[in-house]
């Protein structure tokens, strides 16, 4: 008989994972389950419930029913110094993390692997909304990132920094399912995970709010919160002029479309106070707490080293909407790296700065720099620190951190 080839699935103790690994089993790999304890630090739980516990027994009860050997690994020690210090010096440094990404480049395709792969193991697989799929180059095999069949499921844009190398032991076993024929497949299984909530918040710490997690480090204090106009003189330069091609913008126009405006207190005037500006992210509407502007304020840009928090009046606020952004050059990833932009050059891409944004137009253009990213039709609230992903119609290209 053949040798089967081997895969660690990480069981999560959700419905997806689980899910994962039963069809992996029936489609004739040998599967092993693994649970990733990533979180225990119990001052930091807000609740007394242990999500974590929870989970790692119903991963394992999972494991069980479908007779597949199962162990846990702890890896909380590489998550706190790569995904937790990481969050707290982004907020602290003003900047929004998007910790899920990180979570999959640094844990799951990494840590995860090489543990899955002293095992022995052929691949690794998950229970994420997505596909791969491969096709030969100039005699190289590539790999494609393809979104997942589920438009509400997909989950590409966080495996987004992901590399060929970590593509090519990547198994998604779901990826080609609809969310609700995925718990059809536990429930005809009954596998006990089949009517499990999905899981809400950050990747690791279960049912904890993400501010108080952050009070947890970055301590409150007392800032001013102004709200600024929007006849800023500095808005009329953040436009594209009228009836220039995006590709023939120079340096200067690229950086004053795509580059964060630098405010400073005499920009606005006094509002409110909050009680800590490194709380506030870019396009945040809640939790301002001032009233009686008629019109919804937003956060338009926060400064951490002076403790302010600079707000705009109504959605329509030019400080609120841009036409582009940056990425810095060593911030620049392609999954697709045959498809890789060199200074000088660009291209068109549908792009998104968010999870479960629709696709939007935008053309790249590569300088020594860093990327350019200019899209057709204004977005609102580009926050530094979060990620942008280009596609292909349904195929992640490429990603880059914002500046």
């Amino acid at each position: 008989m053949e040798n089967k080839k081997r895969v660690v699935v990480g069981l999560s103790g959700g419905v997806d994972s689980s899910v994962a690994a039963y069809l992996l089993k029936e489609a004739g790999y040998e599967v092993i389950g693994m649970f990733m304890k990533n979180w225990h630090d119990e001052s930091v739980t807000i609740s007394n419930e242990c999500p974590w516990m929870e989970d790692s027994t119903d991963a394992m009860l999972v494991a069980e029913k479908l007779g597949i050997p199962f162990q846990a690994i702890d890896l909380s020690e590489d998550y706190r110094e790569r995904i937790v210090d990481y969050m707290f010096a982004e907020y602290e440094a003003g900047r929004t993390p998007n910790p899920d990404i990180l979570c999959n480049r640094e844990i799951k395709f990494d840590i995860f692997l090489k543990a899955a792969q002293k095992l022995k193991a052929d691949y690794v697989a998950t229970g994420h909304y997505c596909q791969k799929n491969q096709f030969q180059k100039d005699g190289k095999t590539i790999y494609q990132l393809i979104a997942g069949a589920d438009p509400n499921k997909d989950q590409s844009y966080f495996l987004c920094q992901l590399d060929q190398e970590q593509l090519s032991k990547a198994l998604f076993p779901i990826g080609h399912l609809q969310k609700s024929e995925v718990r059809k497949i536990a429930k005809e299984q009954d596998l006990i995970t089949a009517d499990k909530k999905d899981s809400q918040g950050l990747c690791f710490i279960g049912k904890v709010r993400l501010p108080d997690f952050l009070q947890q480090q970055l301590k409150p204090k007392k800032g001013e919160i102004l709200m600024v106009s929007e006849d800023l003189p500095i808005y009329q330069k953040t436009n594209i002029p009228a009836g220039i091609d995006t590709q023939d913008l120079d340096i200067e126009m690229l950086e004053s479309i795509c580059l964060p405006i630098q405010y400073n207190p005499v920009d606005g005037k006094k509002v409110g106070e909050h009680t800590g500006a490194h709380y506030f992210t870019v396009g945040q509407r809640k939790g301002l707490q001032v009233g009686g502007t008629g019109k919804p304020l937003f956060v338009i840009a926060t400064d951490t080293q002076s403790n302010i928090i600079y707000t705009g009046l109504g959605e329509d606020h030019p400080g609120l909407n841009r036409y582009g952004l940056f990425v810095p050059a060593q911030e620049v990833h392609w999954i697709r790296e045959d498809l890789k932009l060199n200074p000088g050059e660009s291209a068109r891409y549908q792009t998104r700065i968010r999870y479960r944004q629709p696709l939007s137009e935008a053309t790249l253009l590569m300088k020594k720099e860093g990327l350019f990213v200019v899209f057709d039709q204004l977005q609102r609230g580009i926050a530094s620190g979060q990620f942008v992903a280009w596609y292909i119609e349904n195929e992640a290209v490429g990603s880059g951190v914002i500046y």
